[in-house]
Order: structure tokens, then sequence, then C-alpha cells
């Protein structure tokens, strides 16, 4: 078993926490970094999310695009 697939184990029904760990420590590093790199850290931010199962696409949430 890998670790992506342990850490998705423990974080099993608690998706959203985890999606807003990822987001605050993503506000950190660009805090950090002065906003230095602010797309690569919300690339990465997305990526996290996707494979943790914690970013539901846009039209899950009912934001999609402005039409």
């Amino acid at each position: 078993m890998s670790v992506m697939d342990k850490l998705k184990q423990m974080l099993k029904g608690h998706e959203d926490q985890a999606g807003q760990g990822i987001d605050r420590a993503g506000d950190f590093v660009d805090e950090k970094t002065q906003g230095k790199y602010s797309s690569q850290v919300d690339t990465a931010q997305e990526k996290l999310k996707e494979q943790l199962g914690s970013d539901r696409t846009q039209e899950q949430r009912g934001e999609g695009p402005p039409m």
C-alpha cells in the first residue's frame, strides 16, 4: 500500500477538513514568499486536493463558470 493510499484511508470522512488544511498551508507559503510563487502554490493545492479527494469539481459545488 502506497503512502498516498494510507493518507486517503486516514482522511476518509474528513475530506473537507483536509482541504481546509491544504488551503491554510498554501496561504502560509504565499505569505512567507510574499506571493512570488502563488500560481505554483495554487496548482499544488489543487493537485493535492484531487489526490486526497477533498476537492470537488466546480460543477459539483454549484460554482460552474459564469454564463
